[in-house]
């Protein structure tokens, strides 16, 4: 349905089924005249072919990847574009966890992945089309989303109060991070996170179990199939602590869950890209919506204490401590201390020339 500008900003672009549904319609959108903007991550997404790339271009699509490893001013290895966006016409927009995969589709039998989206109209739209605008590093690019943008006021619908939350690091955006913090530090009675790959930063762990003393009921659910294994080990290191603090674990069953929400006393909401790990916190390019809405954040509290009920199982001490081999624990410390070597590693970036913008 857009008519004038349509942004597309993902980390994975999968060349299977789904991808190609996606690309056809973002060439119709093209086709139509409308100016399409698409940037990917450069190591997530580098693996499209050639001729997939050009079947965009040549139908007018501007194409671009956000920091390959090598560019002539600067080497990045953990500065990755993790955030999942869509907007349209400045108007309406989409902040997701959803990369373009047949992971998150309904494939036959196949379940697709669990994850969230959230979308929304009017000005968040339009602060979203800025964000967009600006992570070209383009010039001619950024004049063209400027002068194509809709000349139309942002759609008049019913207000919620939501916020734009991002993380960038090395532009000191810890905004995210911030949003966690302030979820525990405010919570009176109940927190529920939903993460994919969870071993939180120090400050906000401790903030969890700070919240978790003063009687705020945590329920905190995982993946229970992970699609990095041994990412699953360094979590269930952190168990112990957390059952320590009475925080409750549940590990989803019914396929990899790759949601990234968390609802405060079904009051209100942070939904998007945003792992609650030390990579999303201090490396990634990350976004998130924050909704302040009782309605809609309690419909989401129900729906996953109807998630903890239908599809996971609840993990106690007596799992770890009586139940797990004395080698698997050492495997879970391990993989915990190789995470954060990893981390190091990976988010290691040499920036020679910044350049201005």
């Amino acid at each position: 349905s857009a008519q004038y500008s349509l942004h597309l900003h993902t980390y994975i672009f999968d060349e299977d089924s789904t991808g190609n549904k996606v690309a056809e319609a973002l060439i119709r959108a093209a086709e139509r005249k409308v100016y399409v903007y698409v940037l990917l991550d450069g190591y997530a997404s580098q693996k499209l072919s050639a001729e997939f790339i050009a079947r965009l271009t040549d139908a007018g699509i501007h194409f671009g990847f956000f920091n390959p490893f090598f560019k002539r001013h600067s080497y990045y290895i953990g500065r990755r574009l993790h955030h999942k966006v869509i907007v349209a016409d400045a108007r309406v927009c989409m902040v997701a966890g959803i990369n373009i995969s047949d992971r998150y589709n309904d494939i036959g039998d196949t379940m697709a992945w669990l994850d969230w989206a959230v979308y929304a109209e009017g000005d968040v739209a339009k602060q979203l089309n800025d964000v967009c605008i600006k992570m070209w590093d383009r010039p001619r690019t950024r004049e063209q989303c400027i002068a194509t943008q809709n000349p139309a006021s942002p759609l008049p619908a019913e207000e919620y109060l939501v916020r734009v939350r991002r993380n960038d690091r090395v532009y000191r955006r810890t905004e995210i991070t911030k949003t966690y913090r302030e979820i525990f530090h405010t919570a009176t009675k109940e927190v529920i996170l939903m993460t994919s790959y969870f071993w939180p930063p120090q400050k906000l762990l401790k903030r969890m179990t700070v919240a978790a003393r003063r009687g705020v009921k945590i329920k905190v659910i995982l993946t229970a199939k992970a699609d990095v294994p041994f990412s699953k080990y360094a979590e269930r290191y952190l168990y112990s602590l957390l059952f320590r603090n009475n925080i409750e674990v549940y590990e989803y069953q019914a396929n990899v869950l790759h949601g990234k929400v968390a609802v405060c006393d079904s009051e209100w909401f942070t939904a998007g890209s945003y792992n609650v790990n030390n990579i999303s916190a201090y490396a990634s390019v990350e976004l998130n919506l924050d909704v302040r809405n009782k309605l809609i954040a309690t419909q989401l509290n129900d729906q996953l204490q109807s998630i903890i009920k239908e599809d996971c199982v609840q993990i106690t001490d007596e799992d770890i401590v009586n139940k797990t081999s004395i080698m698997k624990r050492i495997g879970y410390y391990l993989s915990y201390r190789l995470i954060h070597w990893v981390f190091f590693l990976f988010t290691f970036y040499f920036v020679q020339q910044r350049e201005q913008h």
